[in-house]
């Protein structure tokens, strides 16, 4: 069992000397993509769960609470966290579930998805007369990156053959499409809706509820959120459904920055500030899709630069960027958007430090949540 130091109240000028990297989070630029959320929900009538799977730092789930339905997971231990930080509703999915993580499950979720027939069949003595649904495979998909893609070749996620949803369907309430990634087309969506109102709407109306999971960039500024919620109203109205989506991005979006601070300046053909972290242990979702992050301070200029983390994996780099000012070691860094798939990836690779969680609150106050040391490392391997 992890020990939890206190969280630390900061001053502004503590806050300055606080040791880097750490995460830092706005609950004012939080409740900014809360408050849209909420307005969705008001409109819509679709309910929203937080999908841990993108972001699980439960001490700002205090303000998430009060806009939003629940949480969703892709794990037992996802699922048992919303259930002890979060309340509300818990919706439990995973690719996979043990006979032990069903059996766990079952004794607090509200909802349990299943990723196919097998795993219903398998654990369904088990979850008799439980809220079930099952995660449908419709074939379409929004995703600009196939290692994203749900409706791959070979997807292992999701049901793909109607016949055997339609069998299994009278012991559902539920049905889960998820099958976007970081759509922020509402076109897209409401063509999306077209084919699965079409394809799945004899189902669709034997339900009570169903899920169109997450990935959908609503909280985006200038997203068009009357067409949105008019296409999601219509949707529910039509089937008769309760209609969920699973904000992960969207409601965490833009909230984080990683603080860091450049320890060493080299020059190979370019100049190259290496900082205090890394793109493999602290925001690898860049390095897994060839991605590159912004950088939120300095601002942009005409002083170009490399920065590049401080493990021996060669490819560490954050990127190339044009800064307003050069940088020079003892300069603090703050990459963007620090929040989604990017805390709950963070690894210990190369035994580089954890950065510390720190969370500005509504108030201004500046709380220090969490720090990582040498007991946590060791700890976490053996």
């Amino acid at each position: 069992m992890v020990d939890f130091a206190p969280a630390e109240l900061l001053t502004e000028r503590l806050m300055n000397d606080l040791p880097t990297p750490y995460y830092l989070i706005d609950e004012t630029r939080l409740q900014k993509n809360l408050q849209i959320i909420q307005r969705v929900r008001e409109i819509s009538g679709a309910k929203s769960v937080l999908a841990l799977k993108c972001f699980s730092t439960w001490c700002v789930f205090d303000l998430m609470r009060q806009y939003l339905d629940g949480t969703t997971s892709s794990s037992l231990f996802e699922a048992r966290l919303g259930y002890e930080e979060f309340g509300k509703e818990v919706h439990a999915y995973s690719v996979g579930f043990s006979r032990d993580d069903v059996k766990a499950v079952r004794e607090f979720a509200d909802k349990i998805i299943f990723n196919s027939i097998s795993q219903l069949q398998l654990h369904y003595p088990t979850v008799q007369g439980a809220n079930l649904g099952l995660r449908v495979n419709p074939g379409i998909s929004h995703s600009h990156f196939d290692l994203a893609d749900p409706a791959r070749r070979y997807s292992r996620l999701g049901v793909a053959d109607k016949g055997a949803l339609a069998e299994a369907s009278a012991v559902l309430k539920g049905l889960m499409f998820h099958f976007n990634c970081e759509n922020d087309e509402v076109d897209s969506l409401v063509r999306s809706l077209d084919v699965i109102g079409r394809d799945y709407g004899d189902l669709l109306r034997k339900m009570e509820w169903v899920s169109l999971g997450g990935g959908l960039s609503f909280t985006k500024d200038g997203y068009p959120l009357d067409r949105f919620c008019s296409a999601l109203r219509a949707f529910g109205q039509q089937f008769d459904v309760q209609i969920y989506l699973e904000p992960g991005e969207a409601a965490i979006t833009h909230t984080t920055e990683l603080v860091t601070t450049v320890i060493d300046m080299v020059h190979n053909e370019v100049d190259i500030a290496i900082i205090d972290a890394s793109l493999e242990a602290h925001m690898l979702d860049h390095l897994v899709y060839r991605t590159t992050p912004a950088i939120a301070s300095p601002g942009v200029g005409e002083h170009p630069v490399m920065i590049a983390g401080r493990t021996c994996l060669a490819g560490d780099v954050f990127g190339e960027f044009r800064l307003a000012e050069p940088l020079r070691i003892g300069s603090e860094v703050r990459i963007a958007d620090a929040g989604g798939y990017t805390m709950v990836k963070a690894n210990w690779f190369n035994g580089v430090a954890m950065p510390s969680i720190v969370v500005r609150r509504l108030d201004g106050t500046v709380e220090r949540i969490r720090s990582f040391g040498y007991d946590d490392f060791k700890r976490s391997l053996s």
